[in-house]
C-alpha cells in the first residue's frame, strides 16, 4: 500500500483554512452573490422580492433573451443612467451572459461605486435558461426544459 504525503496531494498541498476563517469567507461570499434558483424563487413568490434584477448586457444580447421584469442597463451606461432607472434604496442583483463572463461583476462594481447595494447572480443568463426558468425576448416568452446537469428535473429544488 502506498502512502501519499500532503505535498503529493494537490487538494491538500495548501491546507484548508481554519473553520472560523472559512466561515467568514463563505459568509462574505453570500453577501456578494445570489444564485439563479434563489433569484427565481424570490421573483416567483407573492409580493415584492425586495430587489431589482439588472441585465448589464448589450441591447443585441438583451434582444436574444432576458429575465422577465429585469431592468436593461448596459454596464457602460450605468454611471449616466442608473439614477434614472434604479432606486438607491432597493438592492440590485446584476447578471450578464454566464460564468465565463465578468460583465455582471463590472456592473456590480459600477453600481456599488455609485452607492447601490448590489449582489451578482452566479451563472448569469446562461444558467437561468439552463435551469428551466422563463425568459423573454422580442418574440415573446419561452421556457426550455431544465438541463439535468444544472438543475433537478424530478424535484422542486436541489436541496442545497
Amino acid at each position: 500500500m502506498t502512502t501519499s504525503t500532503t505535498a503529493d496531494n494537490p487538494v491538500l498541498r495548501v491546507a484548508p483554512a481554519a473553520p472560523a476563517e472559512a466561515a467568514a469567507y463563505f459568509r462574505a461570499s453570500l453577501v456578494f452573490h445570489a444564485d439563479v434558483s434563489d433569484v427565481a424563487a424570490a421573483l416567483a413568490a407573492d409580493g415584492d422580492p425586495g430587489f431589482v434584477v439588472l441585465d448589464s448586457r448589450s441591447t443585441a444580447s438583451w434582444d436574444q433573451g432576458h429575465i422577465p421584469g429585469a431592468v436593461h442597463l448596459p454596464t457602460a451606461l450605468i454611471p449616466e443612467q442608473a439614477g434614472q432607472l434604479l432606486d438607491r434604496g432597493v438592492p440590485v442583483v446584476t447578471y450578464c451572459w454566464g460564468p465565463g463572463c465578468n460583465g455582471a461583476t463590472r456592473a456590480a462594481l459600477a453600481l456599488a461605486e455609485l452607492g447601490y447595494q448590489v449582489k451578482e447572480m452566479l451563472g448569469g443568463f446562461e444558467y437561468w435558461v439552463r435551469e428551466g426558468f422563463e425568459s423573454e425576448a422580442w418574440q415573446g416568452r419561452e421556457r426550455r426544459d431544465a438541463d439535468p446537469l444544472t438543475a433537478p428535473v424530478d424535484a422542486a429544488d436541489c436541496g442545497c
